[in-house]
């Protein structure tokens, strides 16, 4: 009885079995459904645009696909403008450590160069405290004027550093001739303290410390000011590069490369390796010029930042205004009865109300006679002045090291030499493209591209075969025509940092 039983059982478990078949095969019916996921996910757009199955579209212009697609001119349209904003957005993610590292550096320069002009203004300020007691009150100021000046001049200001030295020593001889040379003569009227200044390069009461001062702080602030420039290049490049336009072509070129295989239900496929180089390098033809003028405009910051931090040591510079002024000052008491007898023949005698300079009565400085007193003995006099001021200040009151954060900037921007060059593999690496498998060629899933693959730059686009480049971006070019102005320049000026120059 059992065995009667048993091809019955089968029978009913066969009709089961084909009426499973029967409808799983209705549920692979053709559907839209992943291109409408994969629509919402990236927000490209409203649902209502996607169609729930596959159909024919005459008005596409960009996918078209001779069977039925999953696209309607409104996709298309949504594709180009999301495809457009996350070009830009892949670009901006690698240039923003970049545009971080110059903006980061330029800030960290300002504020570190800044805490260094405060710093060695009131290391200068203290050498009026301690030593020149009778100055301190009214010297402070004129130092301010001169740390202003310079911090000024590194930022780019149009002054010179020979013009910050000389107009304080122009303001500083009155104060010295008066408290220290001749303190016991009455207060100078204000046109004897004029005269004093208008004189004061001629009748030379400092001797050459004005001038050794000039080219010390000229060499080390020049490339400090060069450096300064060279960031604000550096950061106005990567603010126009971040807001580029791409063309039209370059768009549709994009759309095809991105989203012309959803089309065809194909959300997962990924472009070939050597296809979206071409589409890459073709929308990125104009930035890819930059390549030649940024590397050299890489080696100009390098040169820079060992210039500033290397024989031209800015620190060193500013801290050592302190003992070129102290020196100055000591001249000056050396040569005190010759420079009495100068000023009396040039301005008159304080008492007589003061004159103003004729040329005929300035006699240069080099023609002067030299003094009657042993320098030796004079200087022994005066020497315990500068013994008892110190020659640099405490480790713990030194602010950051501009040396340092230059070089560590420097050792990050290497890395960036070839960024204009190597931006458009690197938004065609990782999990963008595939290689060694199947991938989408731009019309088909095929196993390789076989297309010719061209480089970077404008010249090489003509034989590009997925975009047609018109012709150089008007506003990438004038950032390319900037930097290569501005390496000319450096390059013209770099003898500049020379020994001579006096920050003109």
């Amino acid at each position: 009885m059992s065995r009667g039983r048993l091809p019955r059982a089968v029978s009913c478990w066969m009709v089961v079995a084909l009426a499973l078949l029967a409808r799983g095969s209705g549920a692979r019916a053709p559907s839209c459904h992943e291109v409408k996921t994969a629509f919402q996910l990236r927000q490209i757009g409203p649902l209502k645009w996607v169609p729930e199955s596959p159909g024919a579209d005459l008005d596409l212009q960009i996918c078209k696909h001779k069977g039925p697609t999953c696209c309607t001119r409104k996709m298309e349209e949504s594709y180009q403008v999301a495809v457009r904003r996350e070009t830009l957005q892949n670009v901006r993610s690698y240039s923003f450590e970049l545009k971080y590292l110059i903006v980061g550096h330029a800030t960290a320069f300002q504020d570190t160069f800044q805490s260094l002009v405060s710093f060695t203004r009131n290391h200068t300020c203290s050498l009026f405290d301690s030593a020149y007691e009778a100055l301190a009150h009214d010297a402070r100021a004129h130092v301010t004027e001169l740390f202003t000046d310079l911090s000024l001049y590194i930022l780019g200001a149009n002054t010179t550093v020979e013009g910050a030295v000389q107009r304080f020593y122009d303001n500083l001889f009155p104060l010295v001739y008066n408290r220290l040379v001749n303190p016991g003569i009455a207060e100078l009227s204000l046109e004897h303290s004029e005269c004093l200044r208008m004189t004061r390069h001629d009748v030379n009461p400092f001797g050459p410390h004005p001038r050794a001062l000039v080219q010390e702080l000229a060499r080390s602030l020049r490339a400090g000011r060069a450096l300064s420039q060279a960031l604000s290049v550096g950061a106005e490049v990567m603010n126009i590069t971040e807001h580029m336009a791409l063309s039209r072509e370059c768009g549709r070129a994009l759309v095809r490369m991105q989203y012309c295989s959803h089309c065809q239900g194909l959300t997962l496929i990924k472009p070939c390796v050597g296809y979206c180089h071409n589409v890459i390098r073709g929308c990125l033809a104009s930035l890819s010029e930059l390549d030649r003028p940024w590397r050299q405009y890489i080696s100009t910051l390098e040169e820079l930042t060992n210039a500033m931090a290397g024989a031209h040591d800015l620190e060193l510079a500013l801290l050592g205004i302190r003992n070129q002024v102290n020196d100055a000052i000591l001249y000056t008491q050396l040569h005190g009865p010759r420079l009495t007898a100068t000023v009396d023949k040039v301005c008159g005698q304080p008492g007589n109300g003061g004159l103003r300079p004729s040329p005929e009565a300035v006699t240069p400085a080099a023609s002067l006679p030299t003094p009657e007193i042993p320098v030796e003995a004079e200087f022994g006099r005066l020497a315990h002045l500068r013994g008892s001021l110190p020659l640099k200040p405490s480790k713990n009151d030194k602010p950051r090291s501009l040396k340092k954060i230059s070089r560590e900037f420097m050792s990050y921007m290497q890395r960036y030499k070839t960024f204009f060059a190597a931006l458009p593999e690197m938004l065609c690496e990782g999990e963008q493209v595939l290689d060694g498998f199947t991938c989408w060629s731009g019309e088909d899933v095929v196993e390789s591209y076989t297309g010719r693959v061209v480089g970077n730059g404008l010249q090489a686009q003509k034989q590009n075969p997925e975009v047609k480049v018109r012709g150089p971006d008007p506003a990438l070019n004038q950032v390319k025509e900037m930097l290569e102005r501005f390496n000319q320049v450096r390059k013209v000026s770099q003898p500049s940092l020379g020994p001579n120059h006096t920050g003109e």
